[in-house]
């Protein structure tokens, strides 16, 4: 069943959503700020929608969707105040992908969530595969020897960009700007932590991942 995440502030919104669409067939997961609603995705690869309300506590949803920009292209729907016609496009401008105004019927939500939904399935998921290596991207999941891993977000987004640019060395700004996006202005060695991490989690094929000191990273063909 497709699961659901809705980060809403007011209680009665959010079991009005659950009554709407679990009888649909979705699971519903709900919480309360945005900031809630980062941490969830960040711990968590099956989510297959997000809806976000707009004026939450801790980070707005404009806020949150700017943040699931950076690592995921996972559907999004923002839940607008009636008539905030700035907020609609602004959260398209954003990244959203659709949008709907307080208070919505049961029917316009499932109809959006439907087509949304139809939208991301025609899209074909890529598999890599290597001699007792597989990583299905789609779903954030490696498979070494058989023993399944799940990757965060952000270490499925890292190995992507590896893979798809193998035996290429990427500098770490090459590599910050193509996974944690060109407004990123962290710190540049939070790629040396999730590469370390990406390894530790790749176990054995870990060391597929190569350093080339004092330039990046690359991803070495077996």
């Amino acid at each position: 069943m497709p699961k659901i995440l809705y980060a809403e502030d007011e209680v009665r919104y959010r079991k009005l959503v659950k009554i709407f669409l679990e009888p649909a067939g979705f699971i519903v997961e709900t919480v309360e700020n945005g900031g809630e609603a980062v941490e969830y995705l960040a711990d968590n690869n099956d989510v297959d929608l997000v809806l976000l309300d707009i004026m939450m506590p801790v980070m707005s949803g404009k806020e949150v969707c700017t943040e699931l920009r950076k690592i995921s292209d996972i559907p999004i729907i923002m839940i607008t105040a009636l008539g905030s016609t700035m907020d609609e496009v602004e959260g398209l401008n954003m990244g959203a992908d659709d949008y709907l105004s307080k208070p919505f019927v049961r029917d316009a939500l499932l109809a959006r969530i439907n087509s949304l939904l139809r939208r991301t399935e025609s899209r074909k998921a890529k598999v890599y595969r290597e001699e007792d290596y597989e990583f299905l991207d789609d779903k954030g999941m490696v498979a070494v020897d058989g023993e399944k891993v799940t990757l965060t977000p952000k270490e499925c987004l890292l190995l992507r960009y590896f893979l798809e640019n193998r035996d290429c060395i990427l500098s770490r700004e090459q590599i910050l700007d193509n996974v944690w996006g060109r407004d990123y202005f962290g710190d540049p060695r939070t790629v040396d932590t999730h590469v370390k991490s990406l390894r530790a989690r790749l176990r054995m094929k870990g060391d597929m991942i190569k350093t080339a000191r004092g330039r990046g990273y690359y991803y070495q063909s077996t």
